[in-house]
């Protein structure tokens, strides 16, 4: 079996305190022998508006996030889901909001551009988020092999479209990794909830990673990091503020439940190819 952990942090303004309280945490997971860290969504920086990622985005391959990342990795000879970064994009007013993976000889051998922006007003009337502002979404999934299996990568709003990690289970996802930052009202409103069906629904681990707590930025995130099993079982979690939390992932007990309770295989509906009927 394999140890993996997610990290949980509260992200503020100052990205050389956030990428301190980042290797802490990451330092942490190695001493509990993990195997494959998650960081949260914009671990290294979380500020009032979005448009702030512009002032610190790299290019793909090069800048001091992604050589952070890197030197973790190789330096703890472990696999690191890198949150998300912000990285340039052919358009100079926004950015790609980007999951890397990285090996454990600190090489990045993935990279999942978040697809689904979160531009909503909350049922409050108090909060408004427009992601697309700033940020320009990817077009395509990404399922890689790891050694704690076929890893899916999502992040944060991602979660709430199912069909997204249908085409994941489509591409042989085992495990799914969700970097995230909701919000105080949608994650107490939905985040287990959504956690626990798409891990039940998929029949797959769930590795989520949130920020969590009170940011300088004035914003509040839930938090409740979490690691669920192929049965919706929740192994572990982190209610509240900054830490790490570790569970052990049984690709027996994964690949038991895909065989007694075959649900993926019964699936008759494919969403592309919808039958249709008369009007």
């Amino acid at each position: 079996m394999k140890k993996v952990a997610a990290i949980q942090m509260a992200s503020g303004s100052n990205v050389a305190a956030n990428l301190l309280e980042a290797e802490r945490l990451i330092t942490q997971a190695a001493a509990e022998k993990a195997n494959l860290i998650v960081l949260p969504e914009n671990f290294a920086l979380i500020d009032k508006e979005d448009h702030a990622l512009l002032n610190i985005a790299e290019s793909y391959s090069s800048g001091p996030l992604q050589k952070f990342l890197s030197q973790q990795a190789a330096k703890h000879k472990l696999w690191i889901v890198g949150g998300t970064i912000p990285l340039k994009s052919n358009n100079p007013k926004k950015i790609r909001a980007a999951s890397l993976l990285f090996n454990d000889e600190g090489q990045c051998i993935a990279r999942y551009d978040k697809l689904h922006l979160f531009d909503v007003s909350l049922p409050s009337g108090n909060e408004k988020y427009c992601e697309s502002s700033a940020i320009e979404s990817g077009e395509k999934t990404v399922v890689v092999d790891t050694p704690i299996g076929r890893l899916g990568l999502a992040v944060c709003y991602d979660l709430r479209f199912p069909e997204l990690f249908r085409c994941l289970i489509d591409e042989g996802m085992e495990v799914l990794v969700l970097p995230s930052a909701f919000t105080a009202i949608t994650g107490k409103a939905h985040w287990e909830s959504l956690l626990r069906a798409r891990a039940i629904e998929n029949l797959c681990y769930v590795i989520a990673a949130g920020q969590g707590g009170f940011h300088t930025s004035g914003r509040t995130t839930h938090g409740d990091s979490m690691i669920v099993d192929p049965w919706g079982t929740i192994l572990t979690r982190l209610p509240r503020g900054s830490g790490v939390i570790t569970a052990e992932l049984d690709p027996e007990r994964l690949n038991s439940t895909r065989r007694n309770f075959p649900t993926i295989n019964h699936r008759r509906i494919d969403c592309k190819l919808a039958p249709k009927y008369p009007t």
